[in-house]
C-alpha cells in the first residue's frame, strides 16, 4: 500500500482531537475515507459507547466506502464492547486498504485488528504519523497496560518558585491567560486532584468555566473529613467528587459526604499516609486515565518522591514573593545529581506570564 501524502492522517488526527476529554475510558480516535484521492467520509469518536471513528466514517461516506482507502489514527478494534468490531465493519464495507498511526496496546487488540484485516485480504500499513497519534493518547495509552492513569501536574508559581505568598495567599500568582489555558486543560483530564490543605484554604471549584468544557471528576485527598460543609465545590459544578482518605474513617464521617453529595473511596494506609502507586490504582479501576493535579506543594512532593509524574505543567508569573510557599514540598534531592531531570518539551508566552511543559525522563508505563 502506498500512501500519497501524510495529509489525510493529519486530517484524521485533526479529527481525533475533536474527542479528547470526552471519550475516556476510550481513546480519541478519528478517521478519513479516501477514494481517487478525495475525501468521501469522516469520523470521529464523540463518547464511550457511541460508534467508534471508523464506522462514523464508513456511515458518512455510504455507497462511496466500497474500494477505499481507511485512515485511521489508532489499529481499528476486532473485539466486542460496548460496540461491535470495527473491523467486520470495515470488510463488509468493502474498504480495500487501512492506514493505521499506530497499533493499540490493549492486550484485547494489540495487532490482533490488523492481522484480521490482513487474513480478509485488506492491505494494512501501520505508522503514518504514529509519534502524533501516540502522543494524543498517552492517558489512554498509560492506563489501559498499568492500570494508572497519566498524571499531569500544574504549577503556578511567582520567578522565584513560589506559589502562594507568606500568608498563604495566592490569588492571583498566574493570570487570566494562563488561568484560561488552566480551565481548557481540566476539561480534557478524566480527573482534577487537590489535597485536603489546598481545598480548606481555597474553597475550590475545580470545574471547566469555558464554552463547551466539561467538568471532570474532582478528587481531594484527605486524612481529616472536617470541614467540608459549606464547600462550595458540593454545591456547583457537574463532575462527581470523590474523598480519598485512609481506611478507619467512621460510618458518621462516611454518611456525611454522601449527604453532601461527594464519594468517599476509603484506601489502605501506612501510618496514615497512602501511597501514590494505591492512589493511583484506584483511580485506575475508577476509569480516570488522565490525572491534572493542581496542588498543594505537599501533593506535588508527595507525587514526584515517588516518580509518579509524567508531565509538568509549569506556569511562571513576572513576581518575586520571597519567603513564600514552595512549589514543592515534602521532596528532597540530598545533592543535585539526585535531583529529578526533566526534559523541557515547549515554552511559550501566556499573557504575562510563560508556560513552560517537560516531562518526566525515563517515562514508560508505570
Amino acid at each position: 500500500m502506498s500512501f500519497p501524502s501524510s495529509g489525510f492522517m493529519r486530517m484524521a488526527l485533526r479529527l481525533a482531537r475533536k474527542g479528547a476529554g470526552r471519550t475516556s475510558p476510550n481513546p480519541a480516535v478519528g478517521a478519513v475515507l479516501v477514494r481517487a484521492g478525495k475525501v468521501v467520509g469522516r469520523g470521529y469518536h464523540k463518547a464511550a459507547g457511541l460508534p467508534h471513528a471508523e464506522v462514523e466514517a464508513i456511515r458518512d461516506a455510504g455507497a462511496a466506502a466500497k474500494g477505499a482507502d481507511l485512515y485511521v489514527t489508532l489499529e481499528p478494534c476486532c473485539h466486542i464492547g460496548r460496540t461491535g468490531p470495527c473491523t467486520e465493519a470495515i470488510l463488509s464495507a468493502g474498504i480495500r486498504s487501512v492506514a493505521a498511526a499506530m497499533k493499540d496496546p490493549n492486550p484485547r487488540v494489540a495487532g490482533k485488528g490488523i492481522a484480521a484485516l490482513r487474513r480478509a485480504g485488506v492491505a494494512v500499513a501501520v505508522g503514518l504519523l504514529e509519534e502524533e497519534a501516540r502522543a494524543m493518547n498517552r492517558p489512554y495509552c498509560r492506563w489501559v497496560v498499568s492500570g494508572k492513569p497519566y498524571v499531569t501536574l500544574k504549577l503556578a508559581m511567582s520567578l522565584d518558585g513560589r506559589i502562594a505568598a507568606a500568608d498563604g495567599s495566592s490569588r492571583w500568582i498566574s493570570g487570566e491567560t494562563s488561568r484560561q489555558s488552566v480551565h481548557r486543560m481540566r476539561a480534557e483530564a478524566d480527573a482534577v486532584l487537590v489535597g485536603g490543605e489546598t481545598f480548606r484554604k481555597d474553597d475550590p471549584l475545580l470545574t471547566s468555566r469555558i464554552r463547551g468544557g466539561r467538568d471532570p471528576k474532582r478528587v481531594i485527598l484527605t486524612s481529616r473529613l472536617s470541614a467540608l460543609s459549606g464547600k462550595r465545590i458540593f454545591r456547583e459544578g457537574k463532575g462527581e467528587v470523590l474523598l480519598v482518605c485512609p481506611k478507619g474513617v467512621s460510618a458518621r464521617d462516611a454518611e456525611r459526604v454522601a449527604s453532601l453529595g461527594g464519594r468517599l473511596i476509603r484506601l489502605p494506609a501506612r501510618r496514615g499516609s497512602i501511597s501514590p502507586d494505591v492512589f493511583l490504582r484506584a483511580l485506575g479501576k475508577e476509569g480516570v486515565t488522565s490525572l491534572f493535579v493542581e496542588g498543594g506543594g505537599k501533593i506535588a512532593g508527595w507525587l514526584l518522591a515517588a516518580g509518579a509524574v509524567d508531565r509538568f505543567v509549569f506556569f511562571v508569573a513576572p513576581l518575586l514573593l520571597g519567603d513564600g510557599v514552595p512549589a514543592v514540598a515534602g521532596f528532597r534531592a540530598p545533592t543535585v545529581a539526585a535531583g529529578k531531570k526533566l526534559a523541557i518539551t515547549d515554552i511559550r508566552r501566556s499573557g504575562d506570564d510563560l508556560m513552560v511543559t517537560a516531562e518526566r525522563l525515563g517515562g514508560g508505563d508505570r
